[in-house]
């Protein structure tokens, strides 16, 4: 291969492009946006750094093998600090538990809930570890391109018990409820229910346990300026602000893309970085595309996200990571997977930059988003133009009732971002955060895979293909992916 094209510059495109340019293969990258990051856009008002997100940045190795594929450094571009507690976790019952990797600092608070979850929390950590090494180590950067691969993968998956639920898993080794939310809860950051969602993501736990949460300085979207900035270094190009309107195709392969300024180029190969269903539609030259997005439109797709994004005036010391949980649980998470009803009893993630970083800030102001998952148009038919506003409402009741009393009388700078916009700006299939919704029968093989079966020379990365959302999922696609294209 001698030359490719990458559609998109989120985290997966990036990786993907790094790794092609670094061995040789002359990339473009087409980016739809005014900016590179996909996901991880960024928006800069009143003073104020808004990260569109992701924020949680764990295994830093996985990032910093793209800048050595070219024996440079990530230092050279990216300050990434430690952040701790990883989070601040707080139910309306007043419980309040800093989750950390310190087991003193862990145990004390473990013990203050329930003296006898230690010992069951130690198992935990032995299964973790265990879902890790076989769902992480070894099948994280590996493409699934057969039955067989899947197969092969069986006995591990088995010994597991992957057809339990991440929180079926945790409640079998903790009692206190607020344990098995604390040790269930980061399937919702991949875009997974904790109820339904393969216990081989219990390998979360694992991966921040060891590697640490950690935070660019700058901001996540300072990371991306550091990957495009080693892309271009080694001799990558990169084409904004202009959406591919066709990847073009003849007999069984792909022979390059079209964009909505009539730029057009040729390539050896295509890798979308896109939404899967979009990326699809825009095959044009066989009827491949659309087999794929009627079978794709079948599937389950994760949630859409409502994100409130606000400046406020004066400093806090509140934790860099908070999360609010609701007074229900296993209920909100049904309203917003099965029954599609917007709660208004949202749980919420609240991301504060500033106590790490307060150059994102104006002097002695503070920079904030809440998060909070929302059900995907597919499950609820919401006019997020009539109901954002709404939204945004509850959203600040609840920080005010819980966090801030004050948060109205001090916001300098507010908007919100919903699953409309998710779908306007990275034509999000059904406004989902997290592409197809990880549960076992969409993991692996049965996700969408990182080489077409039918034009060869067409492959995707991203939180849609293997292995799935977050940061080290999708750089892991961006390995696995590259594997096939420079075999």
């Amino acid at each position: 291969m001698k030359s490719a094209i990458v559609i998109g510059a989120g985290f997966g495109g990036l990786a993907l492009a790094i790794r092609l340019q670094s061995a040789g293969v002359k990339t473009t990258i087409v980016e739809a946006r005014d900016r590179p990051g996909g996901r991880a856009y960024v928006w800069e008002k009143d003073g104020h750094v808004f990260d569109a997100g992701p924020t949680v940045i764990t295994d830093p190795d996985c990032l910093q093998r793209l800048w050595k594929l070219s024996g440079h450094d990530m230092s050279e571009d990216v300050e990434l600090v430690p952040v701790k507690p990883f989070y601040r976790l707080s139910w309306p019952d007043g419980v309040v538990f800093d989750y950390t990797n310190d087991d003193a600092e862990l145990k004390a608070a473990m013990d203050a809930l329930n003296p006898d979850d230690w010992a069951g929390y130690q198992r935990f950590l032995a299964y973790s570890a265990g879902v890790y090494n076989e769902g992480y180590v070894k099948l994280g950067t590996k493409a699934f391109e057969s039955l067989g691969d899947m197969l092969k993968a069986a006995p591990a998956l088995a010994k597991y018990q992957a057809w339990r639920s991440v929180y079926s898993i945790v409640s079998s080794f903790v009692k206190d409820e607020h344990l098995r939310q604390t040790l269930s809860f980061h399937t919702l950051l991949v875009g997974g229910n904790p109820m339904t969602c393969s216990s081989i993501y219990a390998l979360i736990h694992k991966l921040e346990r060891d590697g640490g949460v950690w935070f660019a300085k700058g901001g996540t979207n300072k990371l991306i300026a550091g990957m495009v900035r080693q892309f271009e270094r080694i001799g990558g190009t990169i084409r904004l602000g202009d959406p591919v309107t066709a990847i073009l195709a003849e007999n069984d392969r792909v022979t390059g893309v079209r964009t909505a300024s009539g730029w057009s180029a040729t390539a050896d190969a295509v890798a979308s970085n896109g939404d899967v269903v979009h990326s699809y539609g825009l095959i044009e030259g066989s009827d491949r595309g659309q087999q794929q997005v009627r079978a794709l439109k079948r599937k389950r797709f994760s949630p859409g996200l409502f994100v409130l994004h606000f400046g406020l005036e004066g400093t806090s010391d509140l934790a860099h990571h908070t999360i609010l949980f609701g007074p229900r649980y296993g209920g909100l998470v049904n309203d917003i997977y099965k029954t599609g009803r917007l709660a208004t009893d949202p749980s919420l993630y609240i991301h504060h930059p500033t106590i790490t970083d307060p150059s994102m800030a104006p002097p002695g102001c503070s920079t904030f988003y809440a998060l909070a998952p929302v059900p995907n148009a597919g499950k609820a038919d919401v006019d997020w133009a009539v109901e954002g506003p709404k939204y945004q409402e509850v959203v600040l009741d609840t920080i005010a009732e819980r966090l801030i009393p004050d948060v109205r009388q001090r916001i300098r700078t507010i908007f919100h971002y919903t699953p409309a916009d998710f779908s306007a700006d990275l034509a999000a299939h059904l406004g989902s955060a997290f592409s197809l919704e990880p549960v076992l029968w969409q993991s692996a093989w049965f996700r969408t895979h990182n080489r077409d079966d039918k034009l060869r020379n067409l492959y995707f990365v991203g939180a849609g293909t293997h292995p799935g959302a977050g940061i080290p999922g999708v750089v892991g696609s961006a390995e696995a992916t590259a594997g096939l294209m420079l075999a």
